[in-house]
This record gives C-alpha cells, structure tokens and sequence, in this order.
C-alpha cells in the first residue's frame, strides 16, 4: 500500500461524546484514502483514550495535561518523524467539517499566480462562500481586533484570525515543531502574524464548520478574559521578536542545515531512565514525556510504554 502524504492531527481534551462523530466523517472512504489520523489526547480522564484506540488510529497520549498547542506541536513532530509532507490540524469537537480536508490538502498542492505552494491554508468561517456560522457579539469584538491587529502589523487582510482549521506543508510542520517557535497555549492570532512576518506563504480559503453541540469548550466561563489577555501580549512578544529584535531571520535556512535529525541519542537515554513514571498508567502505546535540549532542536516527546507484567 502507498504510503500517504497526510497527515490529520487532533488535538483532544475529553472529547468521548464528540469524538466519535469526528472520526466517523474521516473513515469515510473520500478521506481514508488520502489521509491518516493521528489524536493528541491531552491527558483525558474520560473514554476519548479508548474510543480513539479501539477505531485504530495513531494515538498519542500525555500523561499530564500540557495544553491544546503543547498537543499540537507533538503532532508536528510526530509527522515530521513519520516522515508525513503535510498535515491538516482540526478540532475534536466537530466543528471542523471533514468535507473541508480534501479541500485545504488540494489548496496545498496548488501553486499561486507566482508560481509558489502554500505555507499554511487556513480555513476561515468568515469569507465569502464559508458557511453560516453563529457568533457571539463578544466574539465578534475581538475578531475585529484581532484582525486589525495583524493587518497593522503585516499589512495582509485575514478574515479569520483565530481558525483552527489549517493545513501546513512540510516546510510550516518543521518550523512549528521546533523548541520556541510555537506557542503552547492558545496558538491563534500569534501565530498567524509570526509566520507572515517570517515570510511563509499564508493563504486562506473559505471552510465549513459548525457550532459545538455537547462537552466543554476550552474557551468556557472566563477563560475567554484570559485568553485575551494572554493573546494581546503574545501578538506584542511576536512584533518585538520579529520586527524589532529580528532574532528569526534566516532561522529557517539554519534550521534545515542543522536539525532534521529528530531524536538525539542522549534524548533516549534521559527518556529511558524515566520510563517506570510512564509506565504507571499500565496501558501500553505512546506517551509524552517533556524534555528538551539546550540547542533548542527537538524536544522528545514520545515514549513507547511497556505492558505491565
């Protein structure tokens, strides 16, 4: 069988009662086909693990809560390992329609009118020809703000700054996958102003989505205040990373030069040397465990946990 090029990767935080739907729309054949699936399941206390195990799918588990970019960027140095040439990230609370990822892995196939690939598709519910979806006026304050932010800043017109929705070509999964370079908490507006200003190639085209049904999201009660707060501070820290200090120029050619290797030999040693703490949970499969080096190259996240005798 032809090894696919896809990658689909889905970050979940107790997900049982919307997960099951997910993965349904992406065994149907259309997608199968073109894709797998790898589930971030960020430390879950109910059934998502299992649900997720019993389908079949690449599982990746953490053994402590880390947060929704944590699990993603573990599923970008999971693809990158895999050695996976593109990777489409949606939510596990079935918003993000499946019909979209044939969508978004054809966008990033396509050349523009200059004769360049995608970096980053982004899937936006606010473009002409996306479907309906409702919005808290509240919401709609701050997507205001935050497009006018990126627009000051890199000058470029993006009607949905917070999807989650987005395909990455091979060159944008390496990038994020490195120790700094993503954030680990809420990657959204950020992020989206970093990478243009870095000059990767960032388009958007219109998606379907849908409003979550059942389970809580990660932006309930007032977490929302936060969240605001932390992103209005993180879009100042990428501006004076970017604009001003300019500690990324060149980063990228660096990067491809001195980093492909992923696991570094003293990595497995410190990893092994920790194993028993994994291996508590009794489950076997692959969990994460967080350390890095001091080169800032590749943190190693995932360890094989060993059946209990």
């Amino acid at each position: 069988m032809k090894k696919k090029e896809l990658l689909v990767i889905i970050p979940a935080y107790n997900e049982e009662t919307n997960i099951v739907r997910v993965l349904d729309d992406l065994e149907q054949p259309e997608i199968a086909e073109i894709a797998d699936v790898l589930v971030m399941n960020d430390a879950s206390s109910d059934a998502t693990n299992w649900i997720v195990k019993a389908r079949g799918h690449a599982l990746v588990t953490h053994v402590f809560k880390l947060g929704y970019g944590s699990a993603l960027q573990l599923g970008y140095k999971y693809a990158i390992r895999r050695g996976y040439r593109y990777a489409i990230q949606m939510d596990a609370d079935g918003q993000h329609d499946a019909c979209n990822i044939p969508v978004i892995y054809k966008r990033l196939r396509e050349k523009d009118a200059d004769g360049n690939y995608p970096d980053i598709v982004l899937g936006s519910r606010f473009m002409e020809g996306s479907a309906e979806f409702p919005v808290s006026s509240a919401k709609k304050l701050a997507f205001k703000l935050f497009r006018v932010m990126i627009r000051l800043v890199t000058g470029r017109k993006i009607a949905d700054p917070t999807t989650g929705l987005q395909g990455l070509s091979w060159k944008a999964v390496l990038y994020y996958s490195k120790y700094n370079h993503f954030d680990d908490k809420y990657p959204d507006t950020n992020m989206i102003m970093q990478m243009i200003l870095l000059k990767f190639n960032v388009v958007e085209i219109p998606a379907v989505m849908h409003a979550r049904e059942s389970g809580e999201s990660m932006h309930s009660g007032l977490k929302p205040v936060w969240y605001m707060f932390r992103m209005f501070f993180s879009v100042l820290a990428v501006v004076f990373r970017c604009k001003i200090l300019k500690i990324d120029e060149g980063s990228w050619t660096k990067m491809v030069i001195t980093n492909l290797n992923i696991v570094k030999n003293f990595h497995k040693h410190l990893l092994w040397r920790h194993s028993k703490k994994v291996e508590k949970s009794g489950e076997p499969g692959w969990y994460h465990l967080y350390t890095f080096d001091a080169t800032c190259a590749d943190p190693v996240l995932m360890l094989p946990a060993r059946k209990r005798k």
